[in-house]
């Protein structure tokens, strides 16, 4: 099932109300979901992580080698996996195949659920309005500038007045990322 900008900020919305908290790493303790850190490598095709549900256990799994900036990117987007796709996630989604539009869709729809979660749209939209570029926002706000990407579709998706966008990320982007540290 293809979901849209507002069921995913919905989503976002009813997970931060609920728990008072936007730090995903404390979300997924206040919502029972176990955190691991595992070596996956340091090679820029390694794993970064993933959402593994089994039984009633949730459990999210971060390559203990990227940056903390990077693990909190993660950790968001396997946290949207974990609330949006709860009843379609499973072993066979930890496959890296995009032969499927479906695991494109809901690539992207965690990714958005993870850029709305981490920046808030007046903290975007106060960096642009301070004459700066794009890719120095991100820089500004701690994030990949993938991820502002996708908050740049909801915050226009929202009515906000935003020029064309530099870049057009993918949804397979964090399978890709290069982990700069605090630079990325």
């Amino acid at each position: 099932m293809r979901m849209y900008y507002g069921s995913i900020c919905e989503a976002v919305e009813k997970v931060k109300r609920q728990y008072a908290e936007t730090d995903p790493f404390q979300l997924c303790k206040d919502m029972g979901i176990s955190v691991l850190y595992k070596d996956m490598g340091k090679d820029a095709d390694s794993c970064k992580g993933f959402f593994l549900p089994q039984s009633r256990i949730r459990c999210i799994v971060i390559n203990n080698n990227l940056s903390y900036e990077l693990q909190r990117v993660i950790c968001s987007h396997e946290l949207g996996h974990a609330v949006l796709h709860k009843n379609i996630a499973g072993v066979r989604d930890f496959h890296d195949f995009n032969m499927f539009n479906l695991n494109s869709e809901r690539e992207n729809e965690a990714n958005i659920f993870a850029a709305e979660l981490l920046l808030k749209d007046e903290d975007v939209y106060t960096t642009l309005n301070e004459d700066t570029t794009f890719f120095q926002a991100a820089l500004d706000m701690r994030v990949p500038f993938e991820l502002l990407d996708f908050k740049f579709r909801v915050m226009k998706w929202k009515g906000y007045k935003i020029g064309v966008f530099p870049v057009y990320t993918q949804s397979n982007w964090l399978k890709n990322a290069v982990d700069g540290g605090e630079d990325f």
